[in-house]
């Protein structure tokens, strides 16, 4: 439990056992901020100016329970369910109440002595109800989700195991639009769609210092068609504690429904995202010192953005992200310190301008160390500039580029351990109260500052 700025307050628990070859956990939490102002005024004709707090509160609960039959077999039920409120600054609507939910039931047996097979069962919805800066209801979207998936893992041996399953997802839509140019007027177009898949995976050691990870699946979607997705990984991990590995793959994202028939902002005429990604890199491990460097290519056909000044849902056709990562990791005199850089080249190919809203530098580090029963650490995070475009209305044709600065910010955290049981624990989030924004005109948090007590038996 603890709180902070903002009138933050928040407390969780976990009560969890087990009884011979049974086991259960009950959970329960509770978030509630009055936030900060999350959007500066905008003039003209689609601007506005509300200068309140846009707050948020979850209260969620879940719970698990199981059961390991004398046979190796298991069965499993789990539970989620959370409910909430988000404010935000709109011109027609301005908060949402929501309410997410997800159960979930499997069943694991060996079918034999080197093959396991499992059958999950799931059902999720999410239902938002949206309302207008006067408190009147607006509109309400109701999503739901049945899934099933059939997993078998056969271990041939120490050095191959191949994984082999389907699964079938189907969604379901539905809303009350009550916009007004069409009352009560239902927005979606389509009310269903499933998606069948079947799919393999091959993890191997060979040679004892060659490691192969390969999958291959094939999906079809009842709206996009079919499509068939892999990828391919290989490892080398020399005696000098030097490893090297390359990654190749593809893969495809289809639109969502509020992508493709959100009223005003969706498009019916969205295509699947498809890319093909390529990383290679070295890799070290040398006691004290760790460390991991990696170049990546992606190719993106149709990515889908929102775009000013309508915010409608476009396929972008042609996008590629370059980039180079590097990790460090050491352990000197008992600090621990890690450092992360990505120098990246997001790049809409169709228009030759870079990818909206992507910082092209980030760089992060963070040290802790523990003296008795005190922890101590700090967290600094900078990234570079970003980009937005201003378009015309009518051709969506870029009129302006306006560059969002980058930032630096600095966290610190420490935390106090009475006994194995009770820790205080305390944040300070933004020392320097930098004013930045990674999104033009929507304002991020100031400095601020959490405390919390915990405790585990």
């Amino acid at each position: 439990a603890g709180g902070g700025t903002y009138d933050t307050l928040n407390a969780s628990g976990t009560v969890s056992g087990k009884w011979q070859n049974s086991w259960y956990s009950i959970g329960a939490s509770h978030i509630n901020t009055q936030g900060f102002n999350a959007r500066q005024p905008i003039p003209g004709l689609f601007g506005f100016s509300q200068p309140d707090k846009d707050g948020y509160y979850n209260t969620a609960v879940n719970a698990r329970v199981g059961h390991k039959f004398d046979n190796n077999a298991e069965i499993e039920a789990s539970f989620m369910r959370s409910e909430g409120k988000t404010d935000y600054d709109g011109t027609l609507q301005d908060k949402t109440k929501f309410i997410n939910q997800v159960a979930s039931l499997s069943g694991s047996m060996d079918i034999l002595d080197n093959w396991r097979s499992t059958l999950r069962l799931g059902q999720s919805f999410d239902d938002n109800e949206q309302f207008a800066p006067d408190d009147s209801f607006s509109s309400n979207f109701h999503t739901q989700r049945w899934n099933a998936t059939w997993l078998n893992e056969l271990h041939i041996n120490d050095n191959h195991q191949f994984i082999l399953g389907s699964d079938y997802r189907l969604d379901e839509v539905s809303s009350s639009d009550l916009d007004t140019f069409n009352p009560g007027f239902d927005s979606y177009k389509e009310k269903s769609r499933y998606d069948v898949g079947i799919f393999g995976e091959l993890h191997s050691r060979l040679w004892d210092k060659h490691f192969i990870n390969a999958s291959l699946r094939w999906d079809e979607n009842e709206a996009f068609g079919d499509y068939v997705t892999g990828n391919f990984g290989w490892r080398y991990n020399s005696d000098i504690g030097i490893s090297l590995f390359a990654n190749f793959g593809n893969a495809f994202k289809s639109p969502t429904f509020n992508q493709l028939y959100f009223p005003i902002f969706g498009n019916p005429n969205l295509k699947p995202e498809e890319s093909t990604s390529f990383e290679v890199g070295l890799a070290g491990d040398h006691k004290w010192l760790q460390w991991e460097v990696r170049a990546y290519h992606t190719n993106i056909d149709n990515l889908i953005v929102f775009l000013p000044p309508s915010f409608n849902a476009i396929n972008v056709d042609k996008s590629q992200i370059d980039g180079i990562e590097a990790e460090l990791g050491t352990q000197i005199m008992g600090w621990n310190a890690k450092l992360n850089a990505n120098i990246l080249s997001p790049r809409n190919r169709t228009d030759d301008i870079r990818l909206e809203r992507r910082a092209d530098k980030i760089l992060s580090f963070d040290l802790s160390r523990s003296f008795g029963q005190f922890d101590l650490g700090a967290y600094v995070l900078a990234q570079g500039n970003r980009h937005e475009y201003d378009r015309d209305f009518i051709t969506n044709q870029i009129t302006r580029t306006q560059i969002i600065p980058g930032f630096v910010t600095v966290d610190l955290r420490t935390a106090y351990h009475f006994n194995k049981n009770w820790m205080l624990s305390a944040k300070l989030n933004n020392l320097f109260d930098k004013q930045y924004q990674t999104v033009n005109t929507y304002n991020t948090a100031d400095r601020n500052f959490f405390i919390s007590i915990h405790y585990n038996n």
